[in-house]
């Protein structure tokens, strides 16, 4: 049954380091998928150990994120998306390849761009959530609903007063 959801999509590093980003978006328009926010993000050491919380216990963990914060590739940056429609998560997953880019279909985003290092490493060029849960958690933990064109989740308003830096 096809129904409507939202899917976390990460360029890492990598794939900004060796210009993919179009190459990738072309990709992912074949999905016919509506892009529901997008943002270039430096990645703190905060959102990339949430963001990989449940990796925290293997042993290639700290190179992971390292690799997510650009330390790898000097590309402090990744491009994250919210691509939202019917079955998105599944569509998504299936055009980025398996994790592990040797594994992966090489008609897939990883199958064509990623690389394993000499040390292991996945490097994959892109992230897709793995389900509804994830996508959810992720969606979250990388953007603030105003910034999402669509209502995805229960929102509440909250008054605070806030500093934050403005234009000059």
């Amino acid at each position: 049954m096809k129904h409507a959801q939202a899917t976390l999509v990460l360029v890492k590093p990598d794939g900004l380091k060796k210009s993919l980003t179009g190459n990738i978006l072309t990709r992912l328009s074949e999905t016919k998928l509506e892009i529901a926010a997008a943002k270039v993000v430096k990645v703190s050491k905060e959102l990339a150990e949430e963001h990989y919380c449940h990796l925290k216990d293997k042993p290639f963990f700290a190179e992971l994120i390292k690799y997510i914060q650009g330390e790898l590739h000097n590309r402090k940056k990744v491009l994250a998306m919210v691509y939202w429609g019917n079955d998105a998560i599944d569509k998504v997953r299936q055009l980025a390849g398996a994790t592990n880019p040797e594994e992966a279909e090489s008609t897939s985003i990883r199958g064509s761009f990623g690389r394993i290092t000499t040390r292991g490493l996945y490097e994959n060029v892109i992230h897709a959530s793995t389900n509804e849960n994830e996508a959810e958690r992720e969606i979250k933990l990388w953007f603030g609903p105003d910034e999402i064109i669509v209502d995805l989740y229960p929102t509440e308003i909250k008054e605070e007063k806030l500093k934050r830096k403005v234009w000059a």
